[in-house]
């Protein structure tokens, strides 16, 4: 059984983590830490189970095996290096930080102290990513030019999100920097290396972040990607489109159609096709691999989260400064 520490429930998805380490069967949560306390202590009774709060001590406890950060993204790097430092795995959410410097001295430590580091990055895993980067890899789009992908919805417009979260100096970012990671994360991973990045970012409805989105990429292919995101959608099903010389792909939600020259069977028109399986969440394969000492996943280690980052940071630079950016 893995011996789970939780690290702040101030991100909005760390009730989540926890009770999927609970409800894994090979996992569970022994203690928590937050910085603020009543917040920690609360959820540790709920939890029934230790609120340390000093976060050196919790960590020199050798009955805790692995720790999930979901502390502010810009306190990241403080606490994931001295979990490191304890030996302690890591799961974290994402972003792993603000800036790639930040993430160079993360990796460092991580490397360093030979523990698994694994990124929440859970729409890679979903069967349409899965079916589109097969589809990719295997040539069957020909010369893919352009992907773009959508992810919003109304968290601002619909007022239920906390208002802590438009705090710059914890969240770092708004739209982009919170649900956009989705879209940023697959561009990088469908898309390959960046050659340009430019964003539009605004905030039309006052807050101190952006709450509307579009970041636009030439990756080193030459094919164009469009990620966006907003706080402001009243219905926005995840959508994913790619389109190449002998391939397109249109997914709405579950809805995903598919043609390609490529392939038998498909030639001519759209067809529903069959998709894999979802791979488990990513919380899940990060207790697998601390559990069977295989390694973080590719497609959720240190590299991606680097990856996802860069892509991040120049996109903000970008809308900034109302400029292309050159990698």
């Amino acid at each position: 059984m893995l011996n789970v520490a939780m690290l702040s429930k101030w991100h909005v998805h760390a009730g989540g983590y926890a009770n999927e380490v609970n409800g894994s069967g090979k996992a569970k949560v022994v203690a928590v830490w937050d910085d603020d306390a009543a917040r920690g202590s609360a959820w540790a009774s709920e939890l029934g189970c230790d609120f340390v709060p000093d976060l050196a001590a919790l960590l020199a406890r050798s009955d805790i095996d692995a720790v999930v950060c979901d502390a502010p993204t810009t306190e990241h790097k403080d606490i994931i290096i001295a979990a490191a430092k304890a030996g302690k795995h890591i799961f974290t959410e994402k972003a792993l930080c603000p800036t790639v410097a930040e993430c160079l001295e993360v990796k460092e430590a991580v490397e360093a102290a030979g523990v698994t580091f694994v990124i929440s990055m859970p729409q890679r895993g979903r069967p349409v990513i899965q079916f589109a980067k097969k589809m990719i890899d295997e040539g069957a789009f020909g010369y893919v030019n352009y992907i773009r992908y959508r992810d919003a919805h109304s968290g601002v417009s619909g007022n239920w999100l906390p208002e802590y979260w438009f705090d710059k100096s914890k969240a770092a970012g708004g739209a982009m920097m919170d649900l956009g990671c989705h879209p940023m994360y697959l561009m990088a991973y469908l898309g390959g290396k960046a050659k340009r990045i430019t964003a539009l970012y605004n905030a039309p409805l006052g807050t101190p972040v952006d709450e509307n989105a579009v970041c636009t990429i030439e990756f080193e292919s030459g094919a164009l990607g469009v990620a966006e995101t907003s706080f402001l959608a009243y219905s926005s099903p995840q959508t994913l489109e790619i389109y190449g010389t002998e391939g397109t792909l249109i997914a709405h939600g579950d809805d995903v159609k598919f043609c390609s020259k490529k392939l038998s069977g498909v030639v001519g028109g759209f067809i529903k096709p069959d998709l894999p399986r979802p791979k488990p969440n990513p919380i899940n394969r990060f207790i697998d691999a601390c559990a069977n000492g295989t390694g973080a996943p590719a497609e959720l280690n240190i590299d991606a989260a680097i990856d996802l980052t860069r892509l991040l940071e120049l996109s903000y630079i970008a809308d900034a400064n109302n400029e292309i950016i050159k990698l």
